[in-house]
């Protein structure tokens, strides 16, 4: 039996409207003028932060990096994002979605372009530090934004859609960044010098769109009906009615939570893991004989297959209601993938278990923003997502230099992989031990 609910009509009088049908336009109006966008945005930031692991094929010998001056420059990132991820996403809620997001691409998209300036350490390391600084809150300030329009029960497979981006970037940017290190002396500049200032120009003209286009909150999107609007606020009100009927967390009660800490530990096994693989995975590519362009298109298997496994395994996740094994299996799956990949020399089961280890980091991907969208909001979230996502991002930091190091060490990048599969297994192992309540996180429905 389909269930009716009154709302107030725009030319007024109160109409009924069958509860699946609002429900339905209003969900898929908002995917349509929201989803695409920011997965575009997301793209060329993704792709601005990692594009350095293609550029380091020519940069480090023309510059005479050690694999331990690379992991630095890909790793000093994460220290300027670290020191102002919270104060920006703060930023975001206070000034809006559409002009601190704008400032944020624009500002990065520039410090990507000039990183074609790097002439040695000392520029390396503080361009990439101011890059870090520039980018810092766009991540978590999208997961706050989608909280403003999704209701948890489709949180997870939009969120997913959303960070569906971060393969993608590779899957289309690593052949591209490939083929970009082909213009190696047009104009007088280094192929990689070119990488960096044609990956970085759209996010600046992106950025200046994102000012005009974007829609700060709900009640505010003429592009939905008085009707529409009625039923997310209805919906989304009752969710945070919900939340601060268990407890109304300040913004220093969630920034000192023990369950805000233990995410931040989750996601911060589950970056080093994406970030170990992402900026070393062009160079053990490279290493199977591969010419630059070979290596593009190889390094995208990986991420074409966690593509699909995220948006399939998000669905499942909403489908059944379950969170903790949708994080936690998928993150033990990748420790065992990386453990067994720093075992093999064959360059096709290499990549066979490479590809299986980015599955299981992008299933946790999809899923793992439920667990504290599920019970913060308001400014406890604004900055109990920032804090989750600036701990875990060190690991960015982490990740990298622990790879690096153990290959300065040792001269293979495989024993790297063995060390970093032991990050992806404490945070799956925290998880399932930390748990999550997801009849709390589903109690406004009631069913």
């Amino acid at each position: 039996m389909s269930q009716t609910t009154t709302y107030a009509g725009s030319a007024g009088g109160a109409k009924n409207f069958n509860k699946s049908d609002i429900e339905t336009s209003t969900i898929r109006a908002i995917s349509w003028r929201l989803i695409p966008f920011l997965v575009l945005a997301y793209f060329f930031s993704y792709l601005d932060r990692v594009n350095l692991g293609f550029a380091a094929l020519t940069m480090n010998a023309e510059l005479k990096f050690t694999p331990l001056i690379f992991s630095w420059g890909a790793g000093i990132f994460f220290i300027g994002y670290f020191i102002f991820e919270v104060p920006s996403n703060l930023a975001l809620e206070k000034f809006g979605a559409s002009r601190w997001i704008a400032r944020i691409m624009v500002t990065w998209g520039i410090i990507s372009a000039l990183m074609a300036l790097t002439s040695g350490v000392t520029s390396f390391y503080v361009l990439r530090f101011l890059l870090g600084v520039a980018e810092a809150g766009f991540f978590p300030g999208i997961i706050l934004y989608l909280t403003y329009w999704y209701p948890a029960e489709y949180r997870a497979r939009f969120l997913a859609a959303f960070a569906i981006a971060v393969p993608v970037s590779t899957v289309i940017g690593a052949p591209i960044s490939g083929l970009l290190l082909g213009l190696d002396g047009a104009m007088g500049l280094k192929g990689w010098q070119w990488l960096f200032i044609i990956e970085g120009i759209p996010s600046v003209l992106l950025g200046i769109v994102t000012w005009f286009y974007l829609t700060d909150k709900p009640e505010k999107a003429d592009w939905l009906s008085a009707e529409q609007k009625a039923w997310l606020k209805a919906k989304l009100d009752s969710e945070i009615a919900a939340k601060q009927a268990v407890k109304h967390l300040s913004l220093g009660e969630a920034l000192s939570s023990p369950k805000v800490i233990a995410l931040s530990l989750i996601y911060f096994g589950f970056v080093g893991a994406l970030y170990g693989m992402q900026f070393w995975l062009p160079q053990i590519v490279k290493a199977f004989g591969l010419t630059n362009a070979q290596t593009g298109f190889v390094t995208a298997i990986p991420y074409l297959f966690g593509t699909i496994a995220m948006i399939l395994w998000a669905r499942h996740s909403d489908a059944t209601r379950e969170r903790v094994k949708h994080v936690g299996a998928p993150l033990l799956l990748t420790a065992v993938a990386l453990a067994v990949s720093s075992f093999l020399t064959d360059p096709t089961m290499t990549m066979v278990v490479l590809t299986v280890a980015a599955i299981g980091v992008f299933c946790c991907f999809g899923v793992f923003w439920t667990l504290p969208t599920a019970w913060l909001s308001g400014t406890a979230a604004a900055g109990g997502i920032a804090l989750i996502n600036s701990i875990g991002n060190l690991a960015g930091f982490g990740g990298p230099y622990l790879i690096g190091w153990v290959k300065e060490a040792t001269g293979q990048t495989s024993t790297g992989l063995l060390v970093l599969a032991v990050l992806p297994l404490i945070a799956g192992i925290l998880a399932f031990v930390g748990g999550h309540d997801s009849k709390h996180e589903f109690a406004e429905q009631g069913r």
